[in-house]
C-alpha cells in the first residue's frame, strides 16, 4: 500500500504532487507579477529593461506607418456574415499601391462581389469595409506623406460620426495596450503596461522561433475576474531577440459600454521590405455595434507583398 498511494495521488493530483516542475520563476516589475519560463531564465533577461522597451515599443504602428511611403499588391478579401454566420455580402480583390514623385496611388487589378458590399452609388454598405479601405485602399493621389511616428498621435477631436469611429478603431488596432483619450467609458482601461491596470492580467515570458527568428514571446492575458474591466483581453507579441521589433502580434480586445459595444480579433504579421518593417499579413474577425447603427459581423485579411 505504502508504494500503490503514491501512484494513486500521482494519478489525481498530477499538477500539485508528481508532476515535474520546470524552472519558471517569477519577477515584479513594479506591481507587474511576470512568469518567466525556464528557457527565458536561462536567457538571463532583464525583465525590467525588456518591459520598459515594449511598453515605449513603436515598431508595430511604424510596420503600418511604412505602407504609406512604398508600393505593394495586396490580396483583399473581405466577407460580412449575417447573425447565423452566413455571407451575406464580400469582396475579392487584387490592388497595387503605386509610389511615385512622393505620392501614391492605387490600381484594381481584379475584383469580385456579392451581395450588397456596395449601395447603388458604388459606395461601401458596410462600415466594416469603410475601415477597411482607409487603411488598405487609396483614392486618387495622396502626397507629401512620411512614416514619421513619433509626436504622432491619434485624436478624434473635431471628427464625428462614422470618421470618429474610424479613428477610434485605428488607436485600438495601431497602440493596443496603450492608454488612448477620446474612447469614451474605457480610455483608462486599454493601457495593460501600466501598474494600475497590471493586477488584472496573467503576464508570461516566453522564448521561441517566429518564421525562423529568435524572439521573446510576451502574453497578456485577462484574468478571469477581471475581463469586464479591461478592453485588452489577450494579446501576445513576438519581439526579435536582436532589436524588440515586433515580428507578429495576435490580440484579442472587446467591451459593452451599453451605447455601443464591439469583439475583435487581430493577427498581425510582419515582414521586411528592405530595411522597413512591413506588415505582410493582417487578419480581422470583429463584431461590432454602434449607436442607431446595425450590428456589423466582420472578417477581413489582407495579404500583402511585391513590396517596392
Amino acid at each position: 500500500m505504502k508504494y500503490f498511494m503514491p501512484a494513486f495521488f500521482c494519478v489525481l493530483l498530477p499538477q500539485l504532487l508528481c508532476a515535474q516542475q520546470k524552472n519558471d520563476s517569477t519577477v515584479f516589475v513594479g506591481k507587474k507579477s511576470i512568469t518567466l519560463t525556464e528557457v527565458v531564465v536561462d536567457h538571463q533577461l532583464n525583465v525590467p529593461v525588456f518591459i520598459e522597451r515594449i511598453k515605449n515599443d513603436t515598431s508595430f504602428y511604424k510596420a503600418f506607418r511604412n505602407l504609406h511611403i512604398i508600393g505593394f499588391t495586396a490580396i483583399n478579401d473581405i466577407r460580412m456574415n449575417d447573425s447565423d454566420g452566413d455571407a451575406k455580402a464580400t469582396l475579392h480583390s487584387k490592388t497595387q499601391q503605386l509610389r511615385s514623385a512622393n505620392c501614391r496611388s492605387m490600381i484594381t487589378l481584379d475584383e469580385q462581389t456579392t451581395g450588397d458590399f456596395y449601395d447603388d452609388s458604388h459606395n461601401y454598405n458596410y462600415y466594416t469595409a469603410q475601415m477597411y479601405a482607409s487603411l488598405f485602399f487609396t483614392k486618387d493621389s495622396v502626397c507629401g506623406e512620411d512614416n514619421i511616428v513619433a509626436g504622432r498621435t491619434f485624436s478624434t477631436a473635431g471628427k464625428s460620426g462614422m470618421e470618429k469611429h474610424k479613428e477610434q478603431l485605428k488607436m485600438l488596432f495601431f497602440n493596443p495596450g496603450r492608454r488612448i483619450n477620446g474612447l469614451p467609458f474605457m480610455s483608462n482601461k486599454t493601457a495593460i503596461f501600466d501598474d494600475d491596470i497590471a493586477d488584472r492580467y496573467d503576464m508570461t515570458i516566453d522564448f521561441e522561433m517566429h518564421d525562423g527568428i529568435n524572439c521573446y514571446v510576451f502574453k497578456q492575458t485577462a484574468k478571469p475576474e477581471s475581463k469586464d474591466d479591461v478592453v485588452v483581453d489577450e494579446m501576445t507579441t513576438w519581439f526579435d531577440q536582436n532589436n524588440y521589433e515586433v515580428v507578429a502580434r495576435n490580440y484579442n480586445i472587446s467591451y459593452d459600454a451599453g451605447i455601443y459595444d464591439f469583439k475583435v480579433a487581430m493577427e498581425v504579421t510582419m515582414t521586411h521590405a528592405g530595411n522597413l518593417l512591413v506588415p505582410s499579413l493582417i487578419r480581422y474577425n470583429g463584431n461590432w455595434k454602434a449607436i442607431f447603427k446595425p450590428r456589423e459581423r466582420g472578417i477581413f485579411t489582407a495579404t500583402l507583398f511585391d513590396f517596392k
